[in-house]
């Protein structure tokens, strides 16, 4: 039975959108602020805030406040929780490719079989 975890699941809900995939791809250059980030993106500010909350409720950006600036960078280490799963996903998907190889490969050699 599948393992449902909700943080993993805000994870990937808040990377499949392309806007917070592309804002994402900028904090990866470094820090920004709200003004830069919504720069590039024809939206209103209000709509640009709910995407930056949901990065920010998955784990995957923080923000601080200095005066009247709000600043947002990548959470360090934001992206394990995926790689792990993923990873544990590659490993199960490996073995039973490797099975079904050693499946036609009998077959291949015996073919009455």
């Amino acid at each position: 039975m599948a393992k449902h975890d909700a943080d993993l699941d805000r994870l990937f809900s808040a990377l499949g959108d392309p806007t917070r995939r592309a804002i994402l791809a900028r904090l990866a250059r470094g820090p920004a602020s709200v003004g830069e980030l919504a720069a590039p993106h024809a939206m209103a500010l209000p709509s640009l805030m709910a995407h930056l909350r949901k990065l920010e409720a998955a784990g995957l950006v923080q923000s601080r406040k200095a005066g009247r600036v709000r600043t947002y960078r990548m959470a360090p280490g934001a992206f394990a929780p995926a790689q792990d799963w993923l990873g544990e996903q590659r490993a199960v998907w490996e073995g039973r490719l490797d099975r079904l190889d050693d499946y036609v490969q009998s077959l291949m050699e015996d073919p009455k079989r």
